[in-house]
């Protein structure tokens, strides 16, 4: 089986890094950095620090508004998605590379697990509550950290999940 990790920002190399090792040991692990913050020199500390192997593919979308960066993102995940046929695309918390990586694979036929699912702080001005909710609503696999974000999931009827997972808050 196949599992391709999406990160971009340095929160999401946290997450990725609690769940490196047992992923690559029971998967074929492929990781795509999508470069959301700006410099992959910068972000080369946190694999280092964080003992992950640097990704198999770095996408350099950089700075720019929301909508440039997820269209980028998906623009260019879904390239590397295609290529790769992961039989799972997993997306990390609430940033553009989660709702641009999750956007890339549903669009191209793929199935998205979601790490952090069920979060909410319920202010639609926000960004990130934006991403959260697309990106919950479009996966087939959710963890969630919490049983906060376990009940806002079974709340809201989220459409096309299959398993719920809750997961210790000490793992995040």
């Amino acid at each position: 089986m196949k599992i391709l990790s999406v990160v971009g920002t340095r929160p999401n190399y946290v997450k990725l890094a609690a769940i490196y090792d047992a992923f690559s040991e029971l998967f074929d692990h492929v990781v795509v950095d999508t470069g959301q913050h700006y410099d992959y020199e910068m972000n080369k500390v946190f694999y280092e620090q964080l003992e992950i192997p640097e990704p198999h593919y770095f996408l350099g979308v950089g700075s720019g508004s929301h909508g440039y960066q997820v269209g980028e993102i998906i623009r260019r995940a879904e390239e590397v998605i295609i290529r790769e046929k992961p039989d799972m695309v997993v997306v990390y918390g609430d940033t553009n590379s989660a709702l641009g990586g999750a956007l890339a694979a549903v669009k191209a036929g793929f199935k998205v697990a979601h790490v952090e699912a069920g979060l909410r702080s319920f202010d639609m001005s926000m960004p990130e509550e934006v991403n959260r909710r697309v990106v919950d609503h479009v996966s087939s696999l959710l963890f969630a950290p919490t049983k906060t974000g376990l009940n806002n999931l079974r709340s809201e009827r989220v459409p096309g999940v299959h398993i719920l997972w809750e997961m210790s808050t000490s793992i995040f």
